[in-house]
């Protein structure tokens, strides 16, 4: 379980006007919030996934997670907001190294879990999932539908994020199993959900650890060729994934150096709506291929 998440640990880490709204938001009564979800805060997220400049990104988040925090003062069960509070926090978490704070990680990690949990509890059978047996927890997903695919899959990833970030913490290692049961349950509704995410991940949770020790080698090549496929080889961190937990592990460095090359060659304006984690991801490959005479 450890060599997992340290592997899970490795990918996330690559891959004036606000203090008025706070204050006008402090005095919305419940159900107002839910007004300003689409003009104020959904747009945001998408712009953010668009920006290339990581500067400004790690620079101008903090705003908007403050802004999120607020809305969910206000109406702390809204699914929306949890939604788009979960996404905020994984993704700053995952940025924090690149922004030159990565003590933050942890901590950003830990609010991840928390709205994702959240998230997970707006479906009655989820409620306090992180305290459910594991075979509870799996009969309850069996009761999700299709329709809340979104919130099994991003609830599952800010949990991920925790357990990255957590460094082998015991209840971050027991916790493990039920996020890949998440992903599977996530699969079995909608596998092409978000460039099929829960495949990539699966690629790494199978991947990342020798065959001795629990590791699966085919079920995760089979799990990246999926996501690529899915995702239309446009969402570079399945490739750089790909590379890491597959292809290095397997000492196939023929299959590694076509990978990473892949991504350093693509073009950013192909997709742009992936800019901002395909920029992480370039960065990773570059990185990975420099060091492949010391892997090989």
């Amino acid at each position: 379980m450890q060599k997992i998440i340290d592997h899970w640990r490795v990918f996330l880490l690559r891959h004036g006007c606000l203090v008025a709204v706070l204050f006008a938001i402090s005095f919305l009564s419940p159900g107002c919030a839910s007004l300003v979800i689409p003009p104020m805060v959904g747009p945001v997220v998408k712009n953010l996934n668009r920006q290339a400049d990581l500067e400004l990104v790690c620079d101008g988040a903090p705003s908007y997670l403050l802004l999120l925090d607020s809305l969910l003062v206000s109406e702390p069960d809204n699914a929306r907001l949890l939604l788009h509070g979960t996404q905020a926090y994984t993704a700053y978490a995952s940025l924090m190294p690149e922004c030159g704070r990565p003590e933050r990680a942890a901590v950003l990690g830990e609010r991840a879990k928390a709205y994702g949990l959240r998230l997970l509890g707006t479906h009655n059978g989820l409620a306090g999932a992180d305290q459910l047996p594991l075979a509870q927890f799996s009969e309850a997903l069996q009761s999700v539908g299709s329709g809340e695919v979104d919130k099994l899959f991003w609830g599952g990833y800010g949990w991920a994020t925790w357990i990255g970030f957590s460094k082998g913490a015991p209840a971050a290692v027991a916790d493990l199993p039920k996020v890949e049961q998440l992903m599977l349950r996530v699969l079995a509704l909608d596998e092409r959900f978000y460039q099929g995410g829960a495949h990539l991940f699966l690629g790494i949770y199978n991947g990342s650890r020798p065959v001795m020790l629990g590791g699966r080698p085919e079920v995760s090549r089979e799990h990246f060729e999926k996501a690529l496929a899915l995702g239309k080889r446009q969402f570079l961190p399945a490739l750089v994934a790909y590379a890491e937990y597959y292809a290095r592990q397997n000492f196939d460095r023929e299959l590694y150096v076509r990978l990473l090359e892949e991504a350093l060659a693509f073009d950013l304006a192909l997709a742009p709506d992936l800019t901002l984690p395909n920029v992480l991801a370039k960065r990773r490959a570059q990185k990975l291929l420099a060091q492949a005479d010391e892997f090989f």
